[in-house]
């Protein structure tokens, strides 16, 4: 599964913007905002796509087969 990219954030005053290829995708705020800027460490785009849900789930290819698809 290749990794997640196209994400981006601004800090806002005390809030966190992340956005995806250009749109906002979700606002974090008070101790999820410090709890992100301060876990700086590892990979920041896999960081951001689980913090906003919008990642693969590694069940895509399985639900393709199903009879109601």
């Amino acid at each position: 599964m290749p990794a997640p990219t196209g994400f981006s954030y601004a800090q806002r005053g005390e809030d966190v913007v992340i956005s995806h290829h250009g749109k906002v995708d979700t606002t974090l705020r008070g101790s999820r905002a410090a709890e992100f800027l301060a876990a700086e460490t590892g990979d920041a785009q896999e960081l951001m796509a689980r913090l906003t849900g919008n990642y693969r789930r590694g069940n895509e290819r399985q639900a393709r087969a199903h009879p109601r698809n």
